[in-house]
């Protein structure tokens, strides 16, 4: 009792919150854990279960690549179109998804129309086009249709309407498209959904591949530099063509990564300008104070 009596208060308290923490802590590392578990499991089973090769699923990036422009589809009014009708003086923002896939095409649709809202200096129709092509070949262009007006409500610019294309199409010729851009995806007929990666492509506007955006968490910088790059330079200003040049691609993350000896040596090339100004402008001011003081 005496010992009881003599101990700190304070002191029991903070020993117990800090047990209390760690014990609380364990178990969300635990129950993450067993979650975890159970998702591989789930998925090694749905692998297992469907005969959905998972090796198939990927893009394979072929820049450089000129896609098959005389490929046809039918846009969102039911017209039957050829993609060179979509490449003329700008580059190209390609997606290749289906209208009613339940989760990830959802997800890269308004991660790009998140991504395009927020570069503020290029839009759609203005500087580039985005065309949507449905994988699925049973998708119609009403739904076609449906998807655009979500979407370019949701972009909420004026070239919106006019820039953004949703089509669909025959499987030869989405197999055809898909093949040249290197878009694998792979048909469960269980579940009858497509399994497929995330990412979009820019081309350039002779249907070349120029760029991809891979994932679903590429920036505004990302995509500005992209435009700029498929563009062949017709787009951004000498600011940015000096600061595109401190960038460098990656084509294995699909992202633009700082060079730093870019940075260094543009660094070295600044400070050679500015000293070579600041002497240039001291030897002027030398030079006039002298032929003021010999008039004098």
């Amino acid at each position: 009792m005496i010992r009881m009596q003599n101990r700190n208060p304070r002191r029991i308290k903070s020993r117990y919150g800090l047990r209390r923490r760690l014990g609380i802590a364990l178990a969300c590392v635990l129950s993450g854990a067993t979650l975890f578990a159970q998702e591989m499991a789930n998925n090694s089973v749905l692998n297992n279960n469907t005969g959905v090769d998972i090796n198939k699923i990927r893009i394979e990036q072929k820049m450089g690549y000129q896609i098959p422009l005389d490929l046809t589809f039918r846009d969102e009014s039911g017209k039957t179109v050829a993609l060179r009708s979509y490449f003329k003086d700008k580059p190209v923002v390609l997606v290749m998804a289906y209208y009613e896939c339940p989760m990830l095409c959802t997800v890269v649709l308004n991660e790009l129309t998140r991504v395009m809202k927020s570069e503020k200096r290029y839009s759609i129709g203005k500087d580039y086009e985005v065309i949507t092509v449905s994988i699925s070949p049973t998708e119609t262009p009403e739904l076609a249709a449906k998807k655009k007006e979500n979407y370019v409500n949701s972009y909420q610019r004026t070239g919106g309407k006019s820039g953004w294309h949703f089509l669909v199409g025959d499987e030869a010729n989405i197999n055809q498209l898909a093949d040249s851009v290197g878009f694998n995806y792979v048909y469960d007929p269980k579940t009858k959904q497509y399994a497929h990666s995330a990412g979009v492509m820019i081309l350039t506007p002779e249907g070349k591949l120029a760029r991809y955006l891979l994932g679903i968490d590429y920036t505004a910088k990302d995509l500005r530099f992209a435009l700029i790059e498929s563009s062949k330079n017709k787009i951004g200003n000498p600011v940015e063509q000096v600061i595109l040049y401190c960038y460098q691609y990656d084509p294995s993350t699909g992202r633009y990564g700082l060079v730093i000896m870019r940075v260094v040596q543009l660094a070295g090339i600044l400070t050679v300008l500015s000293l070579g100004t600041f002497i240039f402008m001291m030897v002027r001011a030398e030079r006039h104070r002298s032929r003021m003081l010999n008039k004098e």
